[in-house]
């Protein structure tokens, strides 16, 4: 189990979230099944590093200053609709004897021969996998080797997963995670091979040689 440890002071409810973030903390809250909730401030890039280490399924001892150690899990982030920075932050308490469900990310790793000897473009359709399992049994992610990917009509699914001991997967055994698509034909727009002669062609209103005046000269 990827385990990682934070910490975090208990906030001040009389200071408004917007004042917190102009000190570059973040306010937070921590909640769960059977314990007290708590509202906390985080460093911003203390949790940023966190964040990007940890995700939303490794456990992380929460430490709480005066409060002691906490088992969670990142349960939610906000962010700001225009910066895209962390505006608020949801710790859920975690116990170790109990399920929990999350989903673990997957990541893609070495060449796909149908990528680099067909041309093709690899797709990923599932971004992480959906699982069920006691919080010892998380890890941070899933990696697929995509080696086996040789034509077209090769495909990963889920099934074909290397699933830790421990986990649960509970996605389709037959959805697709990852193949490769064909390159892409230019469509060329077809050629009219049809001469048209323009000579030919009567426009209505135009005189023809050897009419004068509406009317056709008589011999």
């Amino acid at each position: 189990m990827d385990k990682v440890t934070f910490t975090a002071q208990p906030r001040d409810k009389s200071v408004k979230a917007k004042i917190l973030r102009k000190k570059n903390l973040i306010p937070a809250e921590y909640y769960g099944h059977g314990v007290e909730n708590m509202s906390l401030q985080l460093d911003y890039q203390s949790f940023r590093k966190l964040y990007k280490k940890a995700g939303n399924n490794t456990v992380i001892d929460l430490e709480v200053e005066g409060k002691g150690m906490k088992n969670v899990l990142i349960h939610n982030v906000d962010t700001h609709t225009v910066s895209d920075l962390y505006t608020h932050v949801e710790f859920i308490n975690v116990r170790m004897d109990e399920e929990v469900t999350t989903t673990i990310p997957v990541r893609l790793e070495g060449t796909a021969p149908a990528v680099k000897d067909m041309g093709g473009t690899l797709i990923q359709n599932l971004d992480g996998i959906d699982v069920t399992c006691l919080p010892k049994d998380l890890v941070h992610e899933i990696v697929i080797d995509v080696s086996s990917l040789v034509d077209f009509n090769s495909s990963i699914t889920v099934a074909d997963l290397k699933i830790p001991k421990g986990i649960t997967v509970t996605n389709e055994p037959d959805a697709s995670v990852a193949y490769v698509t064909p390159p892409r034909e230019e469509e060329v727009a077809p050629v009219d091979a049809a001469v048209v002669d323009v000579a030919a062609v009567e426009v209505p209103g135009e005189k023809k040689e050897g009419e004068e005046d509406g009317e056709a000269k008589s011999e």
